[in-house]
């Protein structure tokens, strides 16, 4: 009986370290696509919109979503513009 309860136990252990890499897949999935679809095209369409006035290089706007408690949603919008000209005067 000795034998069987080793394989026995490796099974439990087996399964509880294959559960908790599954988890932590499923949680790094959920990551990501915590956003909306129509996300990358909204940045695409605000990126379009901000080069008609100032020129910007892509990676100088991100946007992150965050569902936050009591099914609020927040757009987060950051703009690095390097140099500002005055087109107004």
């Amino acid at each position: 009986m000795a034998l069987l309860d080793f394989f026995l136990s490796r099974k439990k252990q087996t399964a509880n370290i294959a559960k908790k890499r599954l988890q932590i897949i499923v949680a790094e999935q959920r990551q990501d696509n915590c956003g909306p679809q129509y996300l990358p095209q909204l940045k695409r369409d605000i990126l379009a919109v901000i080069c008609n006035y100032v020129q910007i290089n892509p990676e100088m706007l991100t946007i992150e979503f965050e569902q936050k408690e009591n099914d609020i949603s927040v757009l987060e919008l950051n703009v690095i513009l390097s140099q500002i000209e005055e087109s107004i005067k």
